[in-house]
């Protein structure tokens, strides 16, 4: 049995396409752990802020057992036994007996609390540790996706440098006959036949919001104002219509609500190629706006122009 050959290259118009869309993946990869580092360092002042206030409570705590300690001594520390046969009048004894007991069990709280907070402050030291040993593995991940990132972006553009004005006019060329192809296909299934849906007041804000970045670069790992990448601009988009949504496209599928392709409407994101690394927001009338690569604008596109994977509602 003869060994199996490997997959032959992609012509040459299609090897920087590849690389950007090897980029872009890479990209969502850097986006998630950038945005796990943040939610971890947040997490660190929250730990530092409790640390500082359990720290403030077992002083104050230690205090009041120096007090409570300093007003036993003042007492000769005599049990209640001795200070009832030492007793003048029997009914004031009782009477101290009474805050006596009281006094101890204020002591056996205040004990009590100072233990908790001492516990306490041992597992923040932990959760603390925790996040640090993530924080850790989110710098190497960041640091590894940075350079497939730039790799594969250099290489991209490489190729694309070594072409002629007309060659590279000739491949933006074939690039948007095959986005257009890919288009007419997608519509030509009926893909649109029922989708009637209407923009949520959200959903409208998010559109006027995404729409009004086009001309700006493409930009991996930006959020704006000045670019985006794919997921950038969808997020902000969201965010700026008051919904907060993740960052990268690959949670955005993971977490949001997913809708039928029929019931899409305007603000809806659709997530693209099968390991959902990039997604465009829809506009209405089979359009997307999406960031889409490298040397690339913010711009409109087809809705199927790309494989689609799946459709998902910020707002549902």
């Amino acid at each position: 049995m003869r060994p199996s050959r490997p997959p032959p290259p992609p012509p040459p118009r299609r090897r920087p396409q590849l690389l950007y869309r090897q980029a872009g993946s890479a990209t969502d990869a850097y986006n998630l752990a950038e945005s796990e580092t943040k939610a971890q360092s947040e997490r660190i002042v929250q730990i530092a802020k409790l640390v500082v206030a359990g720290q403030d409570r077992i002083s104050t705590l230690k205090d009041r057992a120096g007090a409570a300690a300093r007003a036993q001594y003042r007492s000769n520390g005599l049990p209640p036994g001795a200070r009832l046969a030492l007793s003048d009048s029997p009914s004031d004894f009782l009477d101290g007996a009474g805050r006596l007991r009281q006094g101890e069990k204020a002591t056996t709280d205040l004990l009590a609390e100072l233990n908790r907070t001492q516990a306490d402050l041992e597992r923040y030291a932990k959760d603390a540790g925790a996040v640090w040993q993530k924080m850790e593995e989110n710098r190497v991940k960041k640091e590894a996706a940075k350079k497939e990132i730039e790799g594969k972006i250099k290489a991209a553009e490489d190729l694309e440098s070594r072409l002629a004005a007309e060659e590279k006019a000739r491949l933006l060329q074939l690039e948007q006959e095959a986005q257009y192809q890919a288009q007419t296909a997608w519509l030509s299934s009926g893909a649109m036949k029922d989708v009637k849906g209407l923009a949520s007041d959200a959903g409208k804000r998010a559109v006027q919001f995404a729409t009004a970045q086009m001309g700006k670069p493409y930009v991996w790992g930006a959020e704006g104002p000045a670019s985006y990448d794919c997921s950038g601009l969808t997020s902000q988009a969201w965010l700026a219509a008051g919904r907060p949504i993740p960052r990268t496209s690959q949670e955005q599928l993971r977490l949001l609500p997913k809708v039928a392709l029929k019931d899409m409407r305007p603000g809806d994101l659709i997530i693209y190629f099968d390991d959902a690394s990039h997604v465009g927001m829809y506009v209405g009338d089979g359009a997307i706006v999406h960031a889409p690569r490298p040397g690339r604008n913010v711009t409109m596109a087809g809705a199927g122009s790309m494989p689609i994977k799946a459709v998902v509602r910020p707002d549902a």
